[in-house]
């Protein structure tokens, strides 16, 4: 899938297009959620996902986000994100739309964590949970902390 956007931006799940080097800078240097991820982690992690989808804009890759799914009850929605000297052309949300919304697994119960995106994926139908329960993690067995 192709999917041209505005402004000479297009949308692509072709994970071989993907510029690794560019969601490891991110997620490591400027991500809250994966400072320190090694390079090695990224590419696994993107070898492991179902489905990615980068955003690009003169060819070069500028935003991302994966999936994560046993495709047939639940998908994670994960590593999203949007470099910063594009933010604010409605990229964030064609890129979760296509990934949630148009992919195969548009069907299944999504799931995410986010500390400060909640908005964005509320147009999606996404609630923040009251859990009865106390929610849960286990924490990598790589010295990282939880979160």
């Amino acid at each position: 899938m192709v999917r041209e956007l505005a402004g000479g931006y297009e949308l692509d799940d072709d994970s071989r297009r993907i510029d690794v080097d560019v969601v490891h800078r991110y997620i490591s240097e400027e991500s809250y959620w994966g400072k320190g991820r090694s390079h090695a982690t990224v590419v696994a992690s993107i070898e492991g996902s179902q489905r990615v989808v980068g955003v690009y804009h003169a060819g070069a890759l500028i935003g991302f986000a994966r999936a994560v799914t046993d495709r047939a009850a639940f998908a994670i929605l994960l590593d999203v994100f949007v470099l910063s000297e594009h933010r604010g052309r409605g990229l964030g949300v064609e890129l979760v739309r296509e990934i949630v919304d148009n992919g195969p697994y548009r069907d299944l119960r999504w799931w995410l964590g986010t500390d400060d995106a909640q908005g964005l994926y509320a147009k999606f139908g996404f609630l923040e949970l009251q859990l009865p329960a106390v929610a849960m993690q286990r924490a990598a067995q790589l010295g990282l902390p939880i979160r």
